[in-house]
């Protein structure tokens, strides 16, 4: 059901417990073309919380390989997962792991690419001078669907809150950011209220933050870090106190329950190119400083290698079980599943 996993890959799930350490590279100048000889086209599309990622390894590739183009979209990860599985781009960019229906969908089965951790993050507008940090309770009580006919104001959420209209924004429904949202906070992938204002680009939703007093919103830590100074951010409590997201509580895992690893995914054919393994090794040998400066978390230095061989050897579908939240998951799940075909 699931691609083969030895038991070098597990250590990747280590990586939720640890603190990270970088190895990054300086960007060469332009026209430093080392792999000038590379031509051809990757075409990338899928999740908005993965595309910062995508568009900066993409630029930072090109100064080596100028011959090769790397369009890259953003269509959320469930469209992402259709496009590649129906051959309409080359590499997939996911929140969350590919499931079964969608690997069984693909001619040519994914290759899983984690690329680093992300602390899904909950924004307030500046003016917003009431709250600081909200519990997972009060969260489910905001998104859930009975909150459509109960929760209007700031106040039905405690009544030291202003009677403030509450107007909340979040990724649209073909998110995995918000599939992973929904089910870590009001318990069911899907499970929401309707009325909130949704999009596949994370940037609309940050205007929408930033323009509304009243506003709530969720989305990819690195939008924050972009948008610092038009965004309030909230701490978390999921019953051990109130944590930020920051590079050490999402790298550590003590930013729960909305800390995960992302994704992209890579069609074995595609693998087969040069250019594309010229990427790939670009992207997990030497992108996690990149992948830092864009707002994500790089996995501990070791574990990329690992990754990296695991793609050279052509492994397909996913190391994570199926309907099982990737926040939290540690070394002994995996182990105790042994590994799965």
């Amino acid at each position: 059901m699931y691609g083969t996993c030895g038991r070098a890959t597990a250590m990747l799930l280590i990586a939720s417990m640890l603190v990270t350490a970088c190895r990054g590279i300086e960007s060469p100048p332009p026209g430093d073309d080392t792999l000038a000889h590379l031509s051809g086209r990757i075409i990338i599309d899928g999740s908005s919380t993965v595309y910062p990622i995508a568009q900066a390894i993409a630029e930072e590739f090109g100064y080596l390989a100028s011959n090769v183009q790397i369009p890259v979209g953003i269509s959320g990860t469930g469209g992402g997962f259709t496009k590649f599985c129906a051959g309409e781009s080359d590499i997939t960019n996911a929140s969350r792991p590919i499931r079964q229906i969608e690997a069984d969908a693909c001619a040519a089965n994914g290759i899983e690419l984690p690329v680093g951790f992300d602390g899904l993050s909950v924004m307030v507008n500046p003016d917003n001078d009431w709250a600081t940090c909200l519990t997972v309770d009060q969260l489910r009580h905001m998104w859930e669907p009975d909150a459509e006919r109960t929760i209007d104001n700031w106040n039905d959420i405690d009544p030291g809150f202003p009677d403030e209209p509450l107007l909340l924004y979040g990724p649209g429904t073909d998110s995995g950011t918000f599939e992973y949202f929904t089910q870590v906070i009001t318990g069911e992938v899907g499970f929401s209220r309707g009325d909130f204002t949704g999009s596949e680009d994370d940037n609309i939703l940050v205007q929408g933050v930033a323009g509304n007093t009243g506003a709530l919103g969720f989305f990819g830590f690195a939008y924050y870090v972009e948008n610092q100074e038009r965004l309030k951010l909230l701490g978390v409590d999921d019953g051990p106190g109130c944590v930020a997201p920051s590079e050490v509580t999402i790298a550590d895992g003590t930013y729960q329950p909305l800390s995960r690893p992302i994704f992209m995914y890579i069609t074995a054919e595609e693998a087969e190119r040069e250019e594309a393994v010229e990427f790939v090794e670009f992207l997990l040998l030497d992108g996690a400083e990149i992948i830092s400066d864009v707002g994500y978390i790089p996995f501990p230095e070791h574990i990329y290698p690992i990754l990296f061989d695991r793609f050279m050897s052509g492994r397909t579908g996913t190391v994570f079980i199926e309907g099982t939240a990737t926040s939290g998951v540690r070394l002994d799940d995996l182990l105790f599943a042994g590994e799965r075909e």
